[in-house]
């Protein structure tokens, strides 16, 4: 169930799942080497970056296994999507002290590659996912998808967050094209909620498996196409 936007942080807001699992060796051991900083917000946007860049955005290879969109499964696998890196900057926070939950909206992506848009069925992508984080009295919105390598390849807007402003996608991209547009929100929420994830994607996105793009490379296929 969606949580209210405005309430604060509870228990829950810090407490391990078994998608956000924040209390799993491998992701406690992340957190730990890049929680950085002089204050609160300083350790959060050094955990963001760490999230954003470290791991390359692959929407290519959608797991909706409970296994596949964990935390830990990013820093097993060394990629992931919009979902599994929210969990995991999510699971990063938690794990070192600092409130957050996972929150979502559907997006229309005006700018993707033709294979991805074939297996999408549409331009509105739903359940895209960002971390919602507690900084300085307040959630702040931080959107870790689009690694920096990428954002240069594909023309790209990099997303900065310096846990002052929402971190959210770019409607431009650098030429001035449209990017993202945001059309629907679906709330915010202490676990991934899979269940509902698993049902819009059966209903909206139904070839976007695992498998109907395995063998195929996201980041090439974006790089030839410019964008397109």
């Amino acid at each position: 169930m969606s949580k209210s936007a405005s309430a604060g942080p509870d228990a829950a807001s810090l407490a391990p799942t078994v998608i956000i699992d924040s209390d799993h060796p491998a992701v406690i051991a992340f957190a730990r080497e890049h929680d950085r900083g002089a204050d609160v917000r300083e350790r959060a946007v050094s955990l963001y970056l760490a999230v954003r860049d470290g791991f390359r955005y692959d929407p290519y290879r959608i797991d909706l296994s409970p296994r596949g969109v964990s935390a830990s499964a990013v820093l097993a696998n060394g990629y992931g999507w919009c979902v599994p890196k929210a969990a995991l900057l999510t699971a990063a926070c938690r794990a070192v002290g600092i409130p957050s939950r996972v929150g979502y909206a559907d997006v229309r992506n005006h700018l993707s590659t033709e294979r991805l848009r074939k297996a999408m069925n549409s331009d509105v992508y739903v359940w895209h996912g960002y971390s919602d984080i507690w900084l300085d009295g307040r959630w702040v919105k931080a959107t870790p998808a689009f690694n920096i390598e990428l954002c240069d390849r594909f023309g790209l807007l990099p997303l900065e967050f310096d846990g002052r402003g929402d971190s959210i996608y770019h409607p431009f991209d650098k030429a001035g094209n449209r990017h993202m547009e945001y059309v629907a929100q679906r709330g915010v929420f202490d676990e991934v909620p899979l269940a509902a994830i698993v049902e819009d994607f059966r209903r909206y996105h139904p070839n976007a498996t695992l498998n109907a793009l395995s063998g195929a490379d996201f980041s090439e296929d974006a790089a030839r196409e410019g964008g397109a």
